[in-house]
């Protein structure tokens, strides 16, 4: 019998760089199906070029055995495609009975059939057991796992026969996890299909019958969710074997620091995706957080830095605590962001202001930038990082990623912090500027700044850090400093927590099959 939707060999090209590369996805009628994979794997990308959002370069794609290229989302969601995104695309000031019938609203005698339509809404939410729902009620007033049915339920409400859930369970509690996962246990008995995109790798075994893994745009593993363990999905997922990284140890790691702590964190929480983070960072010394995507990485620093406030836990840098950026740049941290286009340069400005923009305060006096002492400051350290740039007027967003990332890090260092957070500061550079962002770090760290970085290249935290603590779902499971530290050791606390860590860390070889 063949597949409800099979996409074959899709190729998509941005600028010309390759975002999918002979991509392939085959789902069955009333199957739950994972879609898993690191940041720029290509799932997104996939599933943009299926519900219409891109068009596809190259390949093909069935829906219930009929050639498709949908134009649009309405089109995709018009043959019975829906999509419930991470975001809850709804409309929280309209009642729950408007949201689960938008864009198909009944209509009598040219009036909109309101008596109808509450009909409709508590039937579709009685098959989630949600009767007890007002449907008049404005949608913002109920909990974040209704508004999730909801959408689901609107969905449904258009006759889908596939339904993708992108993060489902990213803002919900325990409680509310399984509410949905009963959910979709009764779409599938009712033959509906469901692609379920999750970094949660409990929820996949809870929930799945398959697993489609996706590694730099290329589908790279298609099996049963029974058949495959925790272990081999992270290193699918990060395209390393355990048996090739067991013995890694580094050659240039920093020596652990024996200064005491620079910056404490214990038992933070805040949000879904920090549940219990406790590490140390101390003065000279590179500190790395391992964890896979949504681990509650970036929103661990994010956090010490002030940007977001913990729910609990205590952070003490230098012994007192920080609750606001200005309070962490005034204290000596600073801190480059994941997405250094959208929250890091701003690419107007010249190189030069770009440097000195958190520095502006000290700079000017009565509202007038002392011009002089800036442009001095931005030619040190286009001199001291080897920024490469026609002028320090050189407008920043006409640099390459990695001088781009150079002007970050000699933003902060200007500033003479003593805590630098690099998240993910070699992502979307080439190899020959990534060795240069690390040597620089490196060089910091021997000067004396601590430094905290975040990186989904497990090689470059087993090369640059004295010390690693691995995240997993928001909870700091192991801690490995010398030569404990190992991509082995990393890999299995990220798929199974401290116990077979501490194992492998220790010197044992054996398989950790989950």
């Amino acid at each position: 019998m063949a597949p409800l939707l099979s996409m074959r060999a899709i190729e998509k090209r941005f600028g010309g760089v390759a975002a999918l590369r002979s991509a392939s996805l085959d789902v069955e009628a009333g199957e739950v199906h994972a879609l898993i994979g690191q940041n720029g794997a290509g799932k997104s990308t996939l599933i943009k070029i299926l519900t219409g959002y891109h068009p596809r370069d190259g390949g093909e794609i069935l829906f219930a055995g009929a050639p498709v290229a949908f134009s649009a989302p309405q089109d995709a969601q018009a043959a019975g495609i829906s999509t419930i995104y991470q975001e809850i695309n709804l409309v929280p000031y309209r009642s729950v009975t408007e949201n689960i019938c938008l864009g198909r609203e009944k209509r009598r005698f040219g009036l909109l059939d309101w008596a109808s339509m509450h009909v409709e809404a508590k039937e579709l939410l009685s098959r989630f057991n949600m009767s007890g729902v007002d449907v008049r009620r404005p949608l913002l007033e109920y909990p974040t796992a209704v508004q999730q049915i909801v959408a689901i339920a609107r969905a449904i409400g258009f006759a889908a026969r596939l339904v993708i859930m992108d993060e489902p369970t990213s803002s919900l509690d325990d409680k509310e996890v399984a509410v949905l996962f009963e959910v979709i246990r009764q779409l599938k008995s009712s033959g509906v299909s469901v692609i379920f995109v999750s970094h949660k790798l409990d929820e996949l075994y809870a929930v799945c019958d398959r697993v489609t893994i996706m590694r730099d745009g290329r589908t790279v593993l298609v099996a049963p969710m029974a058949e495959v363990s925790r272990m081999d999905l992270v290193t699918t997922m990060l395209g390393r074997e355990l048996s090739q990284t067991l013995h890694a140890g580094a050659s240039e790691r920093t020596a652990t620091s024996t200064a005491a702590s620079l910056l404490e964190v214990h038992q933070l929480a805040g949000g879904p995706k920090v549940r219990d983070v406790s590490f140390t960072v101390r003065p000279a010394e590179i500190v790395g957080l391992a964890g896979l995507l949504g681990s509650g990485r970036t929103e661990t620093v994010r956090m010490l830095f002030g940007a977001d406030q913990p729910e609990r836990g205590t952070i003490r840098f230098q012994g007192h605590e920080v609750h606001t950026p200005a309070q962490a740049i005034s204290a000596g941290m600073g801190f480059c962001s994941e997405d250094r286009k959208v929250e890091g340069i701003v690419p107007w400005l010249s190189l030069r202001e770009n440097i000195v923009l958190a520095l502006m305060p000290q700079l000017s006096r009565r509202g007038i930038i002392d011009e002089a002492r800036s442009k001095s400051i931005a030619d040190a350290f286009v001199a001291r990082l080897g920024i490469r740039c026609s002028s320090p007027e050189q407008p920043v967003g006409e640099l390459s990623g990695g001088n781009q990332q150079k002007v970050l890090l000699a933003r902060w260092l200007c500033m003479s912090p003593k805590l630098l957070i690099l998240d993910e500061p070699t992502r979307g550079i080439d190899v020959g500027a990534k060795a240069e962002i690390l040597g620089l770090v490196r060089q910091l760290a021997h000067d004396g700044l601590g430094v905290l970085m975040i990186s989904s290249e497990l090689e470059e935290l087993i090369e640059a850090a004295s010390r690693i603590f691995v995240l997993r779902d928001g909870i700091t499971v192991a801690e490995m400093a010398g030569d404990r530290i190992s991509e082995g050791a990393v890999m299995t606390a990220m798929a199974h927590g401290p116990g077979l860590a501490d194992e492998i860390g220790s010197g044992s070889a054996g398989r950790a099959d989950g």
